[in-house]
């Protein structure tokens, strides 16, 4: 997790579309939100956060593959203290443990 978050930057995520789109609810929580294809508008009070992903080709570690998928984020007229809280809480929703 990052103590502060760009306004615009893109993530590699081992997870597929399905995946994520099973997740995203829980990690944007009580906002609005509107899902396209392959795509989300979100409203982050004033600002807006639009999301984009896309596959990618599989993670291959010797016999393993993992899925990937790449999600760019795009704040809008969201001040550094409202993007970092969300994405705090957003990150915390989407971490993955293992083990």
């Amino acid at each position: 997790m990052y103590q502060t978050y760009p306004e615009i930057f893109q993530r590699d995520m081992a997870c597929t579309p399905a995946q994520w789109l099973h997740w995203l609810p829980q990690a944007l929580g009580d906002v609005f939100w509107k899902l396209h294809d392959a795509s989300a508008g979100v409203r982050l009070g004033d600002g807006a956060l639009g999301l984009k992903w896309q596959e990618a080709p599989p993670r291959v570690i010797g016999l393993v593959q993992m899925p990937r998928l790449l999600v760019d984020f795009r704040f809008a007229g969201v001040d550094d203290a409202t993007r970092n809280a969300f994405m705090q809480r957003f990150d915390l929703y989407m971490q993955r443990g293992g083990g």
